[in-house]
């Protein structure tokens, strides 16, 4: 359902710049790591999470900038007799898990929701945000996702939808502020897709990313309809908030190497969070080159922070530009049809021609004169890095 906008987002504006730094603080760049829900499912435990921190490191993702471990839905216990929550039996030892995790040079993130429940039916947050804030500080957690979930039937049973959105921007301010309590930097991911136009006011309730979307699968045309369905909405990242089109589905099999590195591709040119999904433990040296090649992260971790958006469309290529820091631009082309293509691309009208560049996928250099082609594979990707 997507709920009508209120005047409390004139409201909600006022406290932007108050939250901005603590925001950039913990993340100047978009998130990097890994969350358990694509590949494991209900079947995430306290050995999945230690085995996965040790292929981060092992794998080179670690110091490819891959950071955080993140546990999703499924870890909930009980509440004790004081009302705090307690880790169910896959999860023995969350403090000592989190030490774990710290040893390795990573972080670990955790999940709950603004409603009683969370989307699996565990215990979820409402009316202990305080409480559960202080418990995840205690554990040295270091990133939360918020999931609107468990909230939803109470929305759907506010009198109008001004106050069904109030009541959701209300619940992610009370967990903001429960965070900021806690005195540990946490990373605040909004997870409520997309819903009521989050990318208007996910900064001002303290979100360092929010959802735009719906789930990702590992489909390419799930992907795609996310990925590319973010056109316009560049003017609402940057440093410390970023537009979330949900994790990375590379490495699990539902797409060929070119749809993965379409994937790959735009989140980057998106300015996207790069969170893994796969199993670590047990992916092919394909995989890692995905995940790992140095380019594409760094035009994706690029310390201006400006996202991307598309520029040139004709069929089904699409031509999306993103700035980076020092003058350059990541240019990626996309062949959003089945078979291969060989579009004839006016570099003029990008500004890009008679310019030095690098082929990202290739690994190799080349001059643009005033037109580009090259044949694009079905559902694929010339992604180019256009020096200054």
């Amino acid at each position: 359902m997507i709920f009508v906008r209120s005047a409390v987002l004139v409201v909600l504006a006022t406290v932007v710049a108050s939250t901005s730094g603590y925001a950039q603080s913990v993340s100047a760049t978009p998130p990097m790591g890994w969350n358990s829900w694509n590949h494991f499912r209900d079947k995430v435990d306290d050995k999945t999470i230690r085995a996965t921190a040790d292929a981060m490191v092992s794998s080179g993702m670690r110091d490819s900038g891959y950071v955080y471990v993140n546990i999703d839905d499924t870890w909930e216990g009980k509440r004790d007799a004081q009302g705090n929550i307690q880790a169910n039996e896959k999860f023995p030892n969350m403090k000592g898990l989190a030490d774990y995790v710290h040893s390795k040079g990573l972080k670990l993130g955790i999940y709950s929701s603004p409603g009683a429940q969370t989307c699996a039916h565990y215990e979820g947050s409402l009316n202990h945000e305080e409480q559960d804030a202080r418990t995840y500080a205690a554990w040295g957690i270091d990133y939360l996702k918020y999931d609107l979930c468990g909230l939803r039937v109470e929305m759907k049973a506010a009198p109008s939808p001004a106050a069904a959105h109030k009541m959701m921007v209300d619940a992610y301010i009370k967990m903001r502020d429960a965070l900021k309590a806690a005195g540990r930097p946490i990373v605040y991911s909004l997870c409520q897709y997309g819903n009521d136009a989050v990318w208007e006011w996910g900064t001002s309730v303290g979100g360092n990313l929010w959802r735009t979307t719906g789930d990702i699968t590992d489909k390419y045309a799930k992907m795609a309809e996310i990925g590319f369905s973010q056109a316009g909405l560049a003017r609402f990242a940057g440093p410390g908030h970023w537009n979330d089109p949900d994790m990375l589905e590379v490495g699990n099999g539902g797409m060929n190497i070119d749809e993965y590195r379409t994937h790959m591709s735009l989140w980057a040119i998106l300015a996207a969070p790069l969170l893994a999904g796969n199993d670590l433990a047990t992916m092919t040296p394909e995989t890692v080159a995905l995940l790992t090649n140095r380019d594409v992260i760094a035009i994706d971790q690029d310390k201006a922070g400006k996202q991307g958006d598309r520029v040139w469309v004709e069929g089904p290529i699409e031509v999306w530009v993103r700035p980076l820091a020092n003058g350059s631009k990541a240019v990626g082309i996309f062949n959003r049809h089945p078979g291969p293509l060989s579009p004839s691309i006016d570099l003029t009208r990008l500004g890009i021609a008679g310019k030095k560049a690098r082929n990202v996928w290739q690994a190799a250099d080349v001059s643009l004169s005033s037109t580009y082609q090259e044949t694009i594979p079905g559902h694929g990707v010339i992604f180019l890095r256009v020096a200054k």
